[in-house]
């Protein structure tokens, strides 16, 4: 071979070199520890993944997911993160509340963790702050429970004469029951009497129902929780069966039959956990990325369901409503 030819030939070749190099670099492993099977809310998956996308990430292209889902039950929740852990992903996205979020953190302190939840993520321990979470947690506040006070005003404006209004609950959630003072605090502000329903299970939501004449509810409001959102559509049902109004959290509810429903937008915060994920897997780190808190809020009414239970919804509400039913 001529030297001007082997010159060519080389230069050539080490031009491929950064290709080949790219092209043998591992692909990122992204942890998505859920609490409900993301196969029930496949349009939040979605949006997490198109927030993936806005950095730069794409599924099965230049990034994996691999999927872990309690199926409703908490008591799995620790041994499925410690199945992420050991895989080993290189960042956790804990996705369905605070419970959650605290067993991937309880499993490593090493793995970045992007949680989206209800809860008061500062009191629950989750981060320092919301400015410097501080550690390897970060994430979106979907803002659950701070809003309950105008969930509360939402009934008095729907039904005036509802004395007595019913709080569907989790009693072993341990958010829930550190915001209860709030809402009975928000209850009375309102003029209304609080009365707190404890449901932990499937028999337990049928059951509540079932009691609510009996114990002189006149209207009910669900609560933020996984469990329940997981069984929407068994709950939207009982409140139609029961001829029981109903504020429900998530518009998920309302788009299934519920009466209306007041909240933060489930979608756009998935989307901008997603986002995280991807600056993360760029070299960010958690401790530098503030909490995000929820900005966008979304009140639904069924106009249909309202008609159903004979109700005639004011005009206020009508007009306030990103979105009227028929």
């Amino acid at each position: 071979m001529r030297r001007r030819d082997f010159i060519k030939a080389v230069a050539g070749s080490a031009s491929l070199w950064p290709l080949v190099a790219h092209a043998q670099q591992p692909q990122p492993v992204v942890g998505y520890l859920s609490f409900t099977s993301p196969d029930e809310r496949p349009t939040l998956v979605a949006a997490f993944r198109q927030g993936l996308q806005q950095v730069g990430f794409v599924a099965g292209q230049n990034v994996k997911i691999e999927y872990r889902s309690a199926e409703g039950k908490l008591d799995r929740l620790p041994v499925l993160a410690a199945e992420l852990v050991k895989i080993p992903v290189t960042v956790i996205a804990s996705t369905g509340g605070e419970a959650v979020a605290r067993a991937a953190k309880t499993a490593t302190s090493q793995i970045p963790i992007v949680f989206t939840t209800s809860s008061d993520v500062v009191k629950g321990g989750l981060v320092a702050s919301l400015n410097r979470p501080g550690g390897n947690v970060t994430g979106v506040s979907l803002l659950g429970y701070e809003l309950d006070a105008k969930r509360f005003q939402l009934l008095r404006e729907l039904l005036p004469r509802a004395a007595t209004i019913g709080v569907l609950v989790s009693a072993n959630n341990p958010a829930i029951t550190a915001t209860l003072p709030d809402m009975k605090v928000a209850a009375e502000a309102n003029g209304q009497r609080l009365v707190v329903l404890d449901a932990r299970t499937e028999a337990d939501i049928d059951a509540t129902f079932a009691s609510l004449r009996s114990k002189g509810v006149d209207a009910l409001l669900i609560t933020t929780n996984p469990f329940y959102e997981g069984r929407r559509d068994r709950i939207v049902a009982l409140a139609k069966s029961h001829s029981v109004p109903v504020l429900y959290p998530w518009r998920e509810y309302a788009s299934v039959g519920g009466l209306i429903s007041y909240g933060t937008s489930f979608t756009e915060s998935y989307r901008q956990a997603g986002i995280y994920v991807g600056r993360i897997l760029k070299g960010e780190k958690p401790a530098d990325l503030p909490v995000v808190q929820a900005t966008k809020f979304e009140l639904l009414i069924n106009v249909k369901t309202a008609k159903t239970l004979g109700l005639t919804v004011p005009t206020a509400i009508l007009i306030a409503a990103d979105e009227v039913i028929e």
